[in-house]
């Protein structure tokens, strides 16, 4: 007897916003409950049907405090009998909301559940929930108990960033060169209407009047290197610079997943089926270096090659996360990220997920090709990985 299946019926995304940008008068939980609206209205689903709701979202404080998963479904169509749960594995939230979407599924748990992801890192700025308790002098994240596992250590993406690169012995042009090329992907695909399948639009005020937000906020699309090569370092003696690293990103993005049950008894029409499911951890100090081993643990349980996936996804934190991940996989650099990815387009935190199955999903049907890799570092050092097969 076959493994029970989870389809992915529909994905979409919201258009980045920059810090304090076009996004900036969103509330959060109502970005958030957009997206459930639109996977709803573009299915045609019974808003009743769904049995979960799973948000992630990196920045719990604010008006992101108070279970947002719950308060996006208070702001969207759904009825308050959907239940839901808000979830934070750093920057994978949504995508490790995706799994346990999945994996409900699978089990015969439940039906239909929409995985999503929000982040208004202009409303709630990345790291204000710590910042808010160590100015009271109240303490931050790091135990007793881990300073004694790891002492006088700083657990710190950027810094991570930096070992990843001194160990694979890229220089900052070769970082420079993969962030340019980063914005011409992205803004080719903007032109050539790319992400039209995936991306909502957002209603926005302007000074011309109200309009919809529909183009990715971050892009460059007059970029040159020179421009990126300008940017100061982040450190006097590294690499890194706000250029080379993802932008600040306001967003939210959502994906419905269902069982082979759900397709028949809703007459839904399926894009994807979900082939692996795949999470890991490892070092947290180097930290965003666990793509790389979770890749190859994911395609072993999947009993494929690396050059058996069409399309990758690796979410570009930092320039030197993918590049690393190209150097350990050997994968074809021509396959990943095909419209960008994270430097141009931002990373939306806890968004960031679904988002970039929004992308991969879109673009594997629009391209007619089959499977798609997608994964992302995390802080603590852990790392997802989904396999998708586009329909």
């Amino acid at each position: 007897m076959a493994a029970p299946t989870a389809y992915i019926v529909d994905a979409v995304r919201t258009a980045g916003g920059k810090r304090g940008g076009k996004l900036a008068g969103w509330h959060p939980t109502d970005m958030g409950g957009a997206v459930l609206d639109a996977l709803v209205d573009r299915t045609g689903i019974d808003p009743a049907a769904v049995d979960d709701v799973i948000m992630g979202c990196v920045s719990q404080g604010g008006e992101q405090a108070l279970h947002v998963g719950r308060n996006a479904v208070l702001s969207s169509k759904l009825p308050a009998s959907v239940p839901a749960v808000t979830i934070d594995r750093q920057c994978g939230s949504s995508q490790q909301a995706m799994q346990f979407a999945a994996q409900a599924v699978m089990s015969g748990t439940q039906d239909v559940v929409i995985a999503a992801g929000v982040e208004s890192m202009t409303r709630v700025p990345m790291g204000s929930t710590v910042a808010f308790y160590a100015e009271k002098g109240m303490g931050t994240p790091k135990s007793p108990r881990q300073e004694e596992r790891y002492p006088g250590i700083q657990f710190s993406q950027f810094i991570g960033a930096e070992l990843i690169a001194r160990k694979h012995g890229f220089s900052k042009d070769q970082l420079d060169q993969f962030a340019l090329e980063s914005h011409r992907r992205g803004a080719a695909a903007t032109e050539r209407g790319d992400f039209g399948e995936e991306i909502i639009g957002l209603e926005i005020e302007t000074p011309e009047g109200t309009q919809l937000h529909t183009v990715d906020e971050g892009i460059r699309f007059d970029a040159t290197l020179e421009g990126i090569q300008s940017v100061k370092l982040l450190a006097p003696d590294g690499v890194i610079t706000a250029a080379n690293a993802s932008q600040i990103c306001d967003g939210s993005s959502g994906v419905l997943i269902v069982s082979e049950a759900a397709l028949k008894q809703h007459g839904l029409t399926p894009i994807g089926r979900i082939h692996n499911l795949t999470v890991t951890a490892g070092d947290p100090v180097i930290m965003l270096e666990e793509p790389l081993f979770a890749t190859d643990k994911a395609l072993k349980r999947a009993g494929l090659a690396i050059d058996d996936i069409d399309l990758f996804e690796v979410n570009e934190a930092f320039a030197p996360v993918p590049l690393a991940w190209l150097k350990h996989t050997d994968a074809d650099p021509d396959r990943l990220n095909v419209n960008g990815g994270a430097i141009a387009l931002g990373h939306p935190l806890g968004a960031s997920g679904t988002k970039l199955m929004a992308t991969l999903i879109h673009a594997l049907r629009k391209r007619g090709k089959k499977y798609g890799l997608q994964t992302m570092c995390e802080g603590g050092g852990i790392a997802n990985v989904t396999i998708v097969e586009a329909l």
